[in-house]
């Protein structure tokens, strides 16, 4: 089982130099590591590495592989050329090729996170440490799988229960027209067969996200009062996309009890501002990933039995927070995050009956 482990927090190069020490702490311990940035400069300069869009061993155990966006749309083109011709009849896009492709806006993240999915399948490492922009993108990208299950589920709803669809599927003038179209019969499955493949990708990213052994994040932060702030936004903003968050990295020479209640209950690791190249110092003062993890708060519960959420919102007040209901989901805004929250059987389709903010906590009853 793969453990994939990132950092969020405002400070760019202090953050980096903490997933590189964690990487090399985990290779030490001899884990299968891989760390994965960005194509910018930080990561090769502190390194003192060229590093390809490849992944390339630097150390014992350790790889490191920089996510190049161009180069990972070019590559993934051919894959979408593959599923164009499994399910049109005559492709559209063949003509087009990869090296011509330009990133777009929100590609880049895409594309990261799918070439992370990929490396996570390989079996090849026991832990992908992932130097992201340490934001509200990196939130987002992670949230991929929650996001477009949701988008999913619920067009693809509304779409069969429209006059156009249902004129679709039980029109005898129609259907042979799609069948010209498409390799497979709309009416036998209802494009259940490529939606199932979606639908069987985003379930396994969501399950993988919910899980404290699969995915992770901790907070890197010093003791400046803007930058706390700003830390302790992005870790309510991590339980609104539901990853868990298992500690906070303090980069300071000495530790700061007050800081530390700001992020009850979480455990504060202090580290020294050391200087590039002096990984040592770093690597004895990180804490143990996978343990803190695991008994980090879960971001969301869900309680059948006394029909109750409870939701973790550290970081907001009760004024930040709101409780919509539309259908069968409920859904949570907290600062810039919304969260759709699918319910099991026995809460679908209940109205709230009461919703209060206590500790940190959003708690929904039904």
């Amino acid at each position: 089982m793969t453990l994939i482990l990132t950092f969020l927090g405002k400070g760019g190069i202090a953050r980096t130099k903490i997933a590189i020490a964690a990487a090399k702490l985990l290779a030490s311990q001899g884990k299968r590591v891989l760390l994965a940035g960005h194509a910018e400069p930080a990561l090769p300069l502190l390194l003192e590495t060229t590093l390809t869009s490849d992944p390339q061993e630097i150390a014992p155990n350790l790889q490191v592989v920089q996510f190049q966006a161009s180069v990972l749309l070019e590559r993934n083109w051919d894959e979408v050329k593959k599923l164009e011709a499994q399910y049109l009849r005559t492709p559209i896009v063949k003509d087009v090729y990869g090296e011509e492709l330009v990133v777009l806006p929100g590609m880049d993240n895409a594309l990261a996170l799918n070439a992370i999915r990929e490396y996570d399948a390989s079996g090849k490492y026991d832990a992908i440490v992932y130097d992201g922009t340490g934001e509200a993108s990196t939130l987002r990208m992670l949230g991929l799988p929650e996001s477009l299950s949701w988008y999913m589920r619920r067009f693809r709803q509304l779409f069969v229960n429209s006059d156009l669809g249902r004129t679709i599927a039980e029109s005898p003038l129609i259907q042979p027209l799609i069948s010209t179209l498409f390799n497979f019969n709309w009416t036998a499955d209802n494009f259940a067969q490529p939606t199932n493949q979606v639908n069987n990708f985003l379930e396994k990213g969501k399950a993988a996200l919910a899980d404290p052994q699969r995915v992770a994040a901790f907070l890197v932060t010093t003791p400046e009062p803007i930058e706390v702030a700003s830390t302790r936004y992005l870790w309510g903003s991590a339980q609104q996309v539901g990853i868990t968050v298992g500690g906070v990295i303090l980069v300071s020479s000495q530790s700061h009890h007050s800081l530390a209640e700001e992020f009850i209950p979480l455990p504060v690791s202090v580290v020294p501002d050391a200087p590039s190249g002096d990984w040592r110092s770093l690597m004895d003062a990180l804490p143990n990933f996978a343990q803190q993890a695991l008994q980090a708060p879960k971001p969301i519960e869900i309680d059948t039995h006394n029909r109750q959420v409870r939701l973790f919102l550290p970081g907001f007040d009760k004024k930040q927070v709101k409780l919509t209901q539309y259908g069968p989901e409920v859904t949570v805004e907290a600062g810039d995050q919304r969260r759709n929250i699918s319910l099991p059987p026995s809460l679908s389709g209940k109205p709230i009956t009461g919703a209060k903010f206590q500790n940190s906590y959003l708690i929904i009853s039904f």
